[in-house]
């Protein structure tokens, strides 16, 4: 391990505030009390110091540390230019009438750093196709999402057939128990278990098959994997899947007329336009995130865990809204959550390192969001909510979320920068 990777962002500073200050606060907060403080046998205001400071001494102190410690911690932080990016805890506290008070204040900083060479980076995208055999396969892809499931009548279940069912499973041994109605079979299909096809591979409606699973330990969902079923299963119906087509009507239906698509040469030149376009987000996004880990790689330095612990955080708020985009409740999901956000740590090490470097690059290029670039932003956040440019701008300033959307247009305009004094070079398509 290199001596910068080896060090660390957290910091200590041990205080002393001199007796006479503290003496000082003392003698006003036991004041402050008294005047307020109701003491059996005295009227308000008129109990003597000596009871106010024994039966408050705890409060007194409280007010002493919240009154000079921030003081005296600033006026140290200055003298030693330190800038805590973490509230500073402190602890060690040593509290005695008629002498200094001690304490320690412990937190972190942004780390120092020389920045190494970022201009003209060298880095290596993958190819990206959009050709003729990428509008087949995207026609190929609207063919399967607009495929219709006909009922057999006349035969059995065979390979690439569909069987609708009601399922009842018992475990042998540990497990929970098992049903579930009006589910699709894929009989004989690479994601079909081999029991599942093997039993049903020949079923008719109204049928009941049974049989044991036994699944494999890397089975993907959590609750079964490594476990045994007895399964009863009632064929509800056998299915073909019917594709459409592909014909000028297909390209009318699925392409839209109002999007000028009339027929399938109209709708292969649309797919290809969407691809063209596609690949040239899909290179440039390959690009930029190369180069961040070609940055992270030529600089190597500690990152705050505070920062990192939020990165992670956001990483996994992130995967949990990606679920609820997609109809799920994150909370049903069999994950665990906290394996998951402990399996970000690296990445977000790397996401850390990345925004600090991307800052060093902005001040040193004299990058900035400008308030056109800011007024651009919220009218398109605006466009997206429903809200006005300026009530949304008032909202953000109010949510503090005005200051990081400033930062993230400049570390945005930072990698785009970069990517364009970058030599960015497409590997050869490999072999196969």
């Amino acid at each position: 391990m290199t001596e910068a990777a080896a060090a660390t962002c957290r910091r200590e500073i041990e205080l002393e505030i001199p007796a006479a200050n503290v003496t000082k606060a003392s003698e006003k907060a036991a004041r402050d009390i008294a005047r307020v403080a109701r003491i059996p046998g005295f009227r308000p205001g008129k109990a003597p110091v000596t009871i106010i400071r024994r039966q408050f001494a705890a409060d007194i102190q409280g007010e002493v540390l919240q009154s000079l410690v921030p003081e005296f911690l600033e006026k140290a932080l200055d003298e030693q230019k330190l800038t805590p990016i973490t509230r500073p805890e402190v602890d060690k506290v040593e509290f005695k009438e008629g002498e200094p008070l001690k304490f320690r204040a412990v937190f972190e900083v942004l780390p120092e750093f020389e920045l190494g060479e970022y201009k003209n980076l060298a880095v290596q995208i993958d190819p990206v196709e959009a050709g003729e055999v990428q509008v087949d396969q995207a026609i190929e892809e609207m063919r399967e999402r607009s495929a219709t499931f006909v009922p057999i009548e006349d035969r059995p279940a065979k390979d690439g057939d569909f069987v609708l069912m009601k399922l009842n499973g018992t475990p042998v041994g540990e497990g929970d128990p098992v049903e579930a109605d009006n589910i699709m079979c894929h009989i004989g299909a690479e994601e079909t278990l081999e029991s599942f096809t093997e039993n049903l591979r020949g079923a008719k409606a109204a049928e009941t098959k049974k049989f044991r699973t036994e699944y494999p330990a890397d089975y993907p969902d959590e609750k079964l994997k490594g476990k045994t079923y007895d399964y009863v299963v009632e064929v509800q119906g056998v299915k073909e899947k019917k594709l459409p087509e592909v014909n000028d009507d297909f390209a009318k239906e699925v392409g839209g007329e109002a999007a000028g698509i009339t027929n399938l040469a109209d709708m292969r030149k649309k797919i290809l336009e969407n691809l063209e376009a596609s690949k040239e987000q899909q290179q440039s996004g390959q690009a930029k995130d190369r180069i961040l880990e070609e940055l992270v790689k030529k600089h190597d330095f500690p990152v705050p865990q505070a920062l990192v612990e939020h990165q992670m955080d956001v990483r996994l708020e992130r995967a949990a809204r990606s679920l609820a985009a997609q109809g799920v409740d994150p909370r049903t999901v069999n994950v665990d959550w906290m394996a998951m956000r402990k399996g970000q740590q690296d990445r977000a090490i790397n996401d850390v390192k990345a925004e600090l470097i991307l800052d060093r690059i902005s001040t040193a290029e004299k990058i900035d969001a400008t308030d056109e670039d800011v007024d651009k932003e919220l009218a398109l956040l605006a466009e997206n909510s429903g809200e006005s440019a300026t009530t949304l701008r008032a909202r953000l300033t109010k949510q503090g979320a005005l200051d990081r959307m400033k930062s993230k247009l400049r570390s945005d305009k930072t990698i785009e920068w970069l990517y364009r004094n970058a030599r960015i070079e497409t590997t050869a398509k490999s072999e196969k």
